[in-house]
């Protein structure tokens, strides 16, 4: 998916919670991990960390090697992506009390994703060179 398909349905997404409140954590959450994730291939497809044929679908479901890489170039992004995905194995699978809290880091470690994709630029080593180690 290319880059700017991904920001309009992270945008889109990001649209529809708006009908939502910390109260509604479950929904907070989830519409987190989905808009955020959308945001992370956006970067990852900015900086040639991944071409738009090969999305993330799931942070913790990456290869060992390419975590390393991406979180060589986006650490702040990955960690985030990381605790929202923690979040919905607790407040939204789970039963986990304040839920309300879990969802306002959510919100917080959304816009981490996001200004990050919005500020990734490809990284160039010279013609012929791989983007990344």
């Amino acid at each position: 998916m290319t880059p700017e398909f991904h920001r309009e349905k992270a945008i889109k997404i990001t649209r529809a919670m708006r009908h939502f409140t910390t109260r509604e954590y479950e929904a907070v959450i989830e519409g987190c991990m989905l808009a955020g994730t959308h945001w992370f291939n956006v970067a990852l497809h900015k900086y040639g960390i991944n071409p738009p044929a090969k999305d993330v679908m799931h942070a913790e479901y990456v290869h060992p090697g390419d975590r390393t890489r991406i979180n060589l170039v986006l650490p702040q992004a990955l960690k985030a992506l990381d605790e929202i995905e923690a979040f919905r194995a607790l407040y939204v699978r789970g039963n986990v009390k304040n839920g309300g809290r879990a969802a306002r880091r959510a919100l917080k470690n959304l816009d981490i994703i996001k200004k990050t994709a919005q500020g990734a630029r490809a990284i160039n080593k010279g013609k012929g060179a791989s983007p990344m180690p």
